[in-house]
């Protein structure tokens, strides 16, 4: 199953959705939200500080599980680690500026923002990918070529298969016949009793 859509960029650009997010709006962290708001201040430099948390737009209620990894495409977990151009508590006093890399409705995404550590709410938008959108469009070339060599092999297959068939009953038809002729010219020999 392909994880973008062919045309990207032309859906980033129209999908009213990617319109409303691609605005700077105020965001939100949301987990935790049953606990008191000083713990939920630790956890939340916790979560960045491992790569991850859950933001939302609070103008459309869009909720993002955001990991924070510079690699974060990769299936090794030592791969997927945050650094400072994703993470970053030093930029500004008192924010976290953060950078969020991942695939959303089919569209390569950057989510790029800050986040006040006090009243955990800030400003994030999202911004096309083209550099992973352009990895992404290969890799979806390559899939749709081996799907249309492995539809080819499965259709020169049957189309053997096919012709075996014919074959087979084409000889099968001839074995009949044969027998059939012969089974007529063949006479049977009858004796003549006095």
């Amino acid at each position: 199953m392909p994880r973008v859509v062919p045309d990207q960029r032309a859906k980033f650009e129209n999908d009213e959705l990617f319109r409303k997010l691609s605005r700077e709006c105020e965001v939100r962290y949301t987990g935790f939200r049953d606990r008191p708001h000083e713990e939920r201040q630790l956890r939340f430099q916790t979560e960045c500080r491992e790569g991850h948390a859950d933001i939302a737009f609070i103008a459309t209620g869009t909720n993002l599980q955001l990991s924070f990894a510079s690699n974060a495409w990769s299936d090794k977990p030592e791969d997927r680690v945050p650094t400072r151009d994703f993470v970053d508590f030093e930029r500004e006093p008192g924010k976290v500026h953060l950078k969020s890399q991942f695939i959303m409705n089919g569209v390569c995404v950057l989510w790029r923002g800050w986040i006040e550590l006090n009243r955990l709410d800030g400003i994030g938008s999202l911004e096309y990918d083209a550099e992973r959108a352009e990895v992404e469009q290969t890799l979806l070339r390559e899939q749709i070529e081996q799907y249309n060599r492995r539809l080819r092999e499965f259709e020169e297959r049957q189309r053997q298969y096919r012709q075996d068939q014919e074959r087979q009953a084409e000889s099968e038809a001839e074995v009949v016949e044969a027998l059939l002729c012969i089974s007529e010219t063949q006479t049977p020999i009858t004796t003549q009793s006095s």
